[in-house]
């Protein structure tokens, strides 16, 4: 990460902390991690499972953003996390290979888990599993998945989901082309080669493999590999199946932070060369409300959606909108601090150690108010948030999103969903809006001799109200254009 100083002296902790640069990278991986105090508090403890992000290109359980000991010590859980395979290892295409090994991985653990948890303290009845981006979508996938034997009894969604056009990506034949891609680049033939290609990467070594990927995953975007519907360890159309209820009826939260997009600007920049005055010309005033669209289309809409198919079908599902709250030991420049990850910092209370800046009165009562609720609805997640805290179930028709660390609020308040989703039908029309903005995102961190004609552009779209449909529509369709172009 050349550039991580460009977030400021707290960004760039936090974006190293997750970058995996330090990590010990090695295919003998799958590990798990278990954070338990079985000498007090219940005797079978709920259980939080976590699944890392990282666009199922990167990432981690030994990040120290995610140390579950805090959760465990205050909360009287069991929190897990573990490895799995990642990127052309865990997702590769690879002609006559199964698909989606990588989530098999974490069904494995999750398995590992329900067998094994109790020695640890906890209760194998009680698995909740959590993630963020693709562990977010990894999370929502074990509902789809083995809707019958999920497992786990509850789920929460954290900016990602199975419906979100962040799985846009999972196209079989794209995949494949990418993995002939790499094959080729290798030296062990394209698609002319077929199965060939596979006996002949294996032998390759994991540095050169490493290598050959490395432009799919520098950004911070997805990489090149993703899962796709297989129809076998996922269904083949998944909105079709969030709407025929085809996934396992267990409770529910999503949500995401309200500034998706400050985070994929920031790791964009952090991996170029760009110098401080080249960054300075970013149109910051145009920035806001392309990341606002981003975050529409990959965040906000399918936390929606994900959340009216539990609606649909009765089951309890809630969902939450995360703020930041401005805390001085979070906050990335210039993008703020309810980017992107932003709400991991707090609910695992971990912003102090990775930053080195002590949390504020504020950001800890708020702080602890979150690790609380999430820790409630793992132990009893039918009626424990409308038990202990009052928080109304989704409903899109009322006042049931809830909103975290908004200002120098520490406890939630509520407003009615519209507020955020207003827009959403009409991103139903876009398909692939989401790969469109990341798209032109990127090209700020492409080099600094583009970025004039590019903020020209984006002043001609950005630069009126997209106030009402017609409006919103036409900055949409110029948005795309200037993506294919780009």
């Amino acid at each position: 990460m050349h550039q991580a100083a460009l977030g400021g002296p707290v960004g760039e902790k936090i974006t190293r902390a997750l970058s995996q640069e330090d990590s010990v990278l090695d295919e003998d991986c799958l590990s798990i991690n278990v954070w338990s105090k079985p000498q007090q508090g219940e005797k079978k403890k709920a259980v939080l499972f976590w699944i890392y992000g990282g666009g199922f290109a990167i990432g981690s359980s030994s990040s120290s953003v995610y140390d579950g000991s805090i959760l465990a010590d205050e909360n009287d859980v069991v929190v897990v996390s573990f490895n799995y395979r990642l990127n052309l290892f865990g997702f590769s295409g690879a002609p006559g290979q199964p698909w989606n090994v990588g989530l098999l991985d974490q069904r494995l653990a999750l398995e590992w888990t329900r067998d094994n948890i109790a020695r640890f303290g906890g209760d194998p009845a009680r698995i909740t599993v959590f993630g963020q981006s693709a562990g977010g979508m990894s999370t929502d996938f074990v509902a789809y998945s083995k809707p019958e034997d999920p497992i786990a009894h509850a789920l929460i969604a954290h900016s990602g989901v199975v419906s979100s056009s962040l799985s846009a990506a999972s196209n079989k034949s794209a995949i494949q082309d990418t993995w002939y891609n790499i094959s080729s680049t290798l030296g062990c033939g394209g698609v002319e080669a077929g199965e060939q290609t596979v006996s002949c990467m294996r032998g390759k070594s994991q540095d050169d493999l490493l290598a050959a990927i490395e432009p799919l995953t520098t950004g911070g975007m997805l990489g090149g590999f993703t899962p796709v519907g297989d129809g076998t360890v996922l269904p083949e159309d998944a909105a079709a199946a969030g709407q025929a209820g085809r996934f396992a009826r267990i409770p529910f939260m999503t949500g995401n932070t309200d500034n998706e997009a400050g985070f994929f600007l920031i790791t964009a920049l952090a991996y170029t060369n760009l110098t401080a005055e080249q960054a300075a010309q970013i149109p910051m005033d145009l920035i806001q409300p392309l990341g606002n669209l981003l975050t529409l289309a990959g965040f906000t809409c399918p936390a929606a959606e994900a959340a009216g198919y539990r609606l649909k079908w009765n089951v309890p599902a809630w969902r939450y909108r995360y703020y930041g709250g401005n805390y001085s030991n979070t906050y990335i420049e210039p993008v703020g601090s309810a980017y992107h990850t932003a709400d991991l910092l707090p609910l695992f209370g971990t912003a102090a150690v990775v930053t080195g800046v002590e949390d504020s009165a504020e950001e800890a009562e708020a702080a602890a108010y979150m690790r609380d609720a999430w820790t409630t609805f793992a132990k009893n997640p039918t009626s424990g948030l409308s038990q202990k805290f009052r928080w109304p179930k989704f409903n899109p028709l009322t006042r049931s999103e809830v909103q975290l660390s908004l200002g120098d609020q520490t406890k939630a308040s509520y407003i009615f969903n519209e507020r955020t989703d207003v827009f959403c039908p009409i991103l139903k029309f876009y398909a692939g809006m989401f790969d469109d903005i990341t798209k032109i995102f990127g090209q700020f961190g492409s080099g600094g001799g583009g970025l004039p004609g590019l903020g020209g552009n984006l002043t001609g779209i950005l630069g009126q109200s997209m106030d009402n449909e017609q409006s919103l529509r036409d900055a949409l369709d110029r948005l795309r254009v200037l993506a294919r172009d780009a």
